[in-house]
């Protein structure tokens, strides 16, 4: 959606014209689902934060400042429900590794997005277990790097809707999608060889 066509969507949303408000479900819940879903690792939990999400839209929709930038803020608001999701799990890395442990085998070897395993043809994916690995690789990813890999990579938003969201300088949201790249890189090698992450021993 434009943000033309989302600046309308609000307007109507303020005037309470009937069905403004199941327009902007109906647009959205999909993909906050979706973005759940690849945050938090858990359905259920995704669930929670669709309707967090959804609840506080419809508390502030009426007061949002700024009409184009209503993609940004409604992904701020899932980010920081998906980030307390996670803040009371149990699998969040206690180790972060750096970019010489991160680095790919070949240097010359290209840098790419990380594919988003929903665009992935199905024939294929009933071949491999490509899926599951991108999405255990992801997971495996710090939050504060995941979100930002999952925004830009999945999401497909633009670095600077992703820095409005998590109101954050480019520069940071560039540094911690690369980095963020790597280590998924780094994961998906390690899965390929049968390594453990970063070289270690399983």
């Amino acid at each position: 959606m434009e943000q033309a066509d989302e600046a309308r969507l609000l307007e109507r949303i303020r005037s309470d014209q009937p069905g403004a408000f199941e327009s902007f479900v109906s647009l959205f819940e999909d993909r906050i689902y979706r973005f759940g879903v690849r945050m938090c690792g858990e359905r259920e939990d995704a669930r929670d934060v669709l309707q967090d999400t959804l609840l506080q839209a419809y508390k502030s929709l009426k007061t949002l400042k700024h009409p184009g930038a209503l993609r940004s803020w409604l992904y701020r608001v899932a980010a920081n429900a998906c980030l307390m999701k996670r803040r009371k799990g149990k699998f969040e890395p206690e180790r972060e590794l750096s970019l010489d442990d991160l680095g790919p085998r070949d240097p010359d070897e290209p840098r790419a997005e990380i594919p988003d395993p929903a665009a992935l043809p199905d024939e294929a994916l009933a071949r491999s277990e490509l899926r599951q690995t991108i999405r255990k690789a992801v997971a495996e990813v710090p939050p504060h790097y995941r979100i930002v890999l999952v925004m830009r990579d999945m999401e497909h938003l633009s670095t600077a809707e992703v820095a409005a969201a998590l109101n954050l300088p480019e520069t940071t949201v560039k540094m911690r999608l690369h980095r963020g790249r790597l280590m998924v890189r780094q994961r998906l090698e390690a899965a390929l060889t049968g390594e453990g992450a970063a070289g270690e021993k399983r």
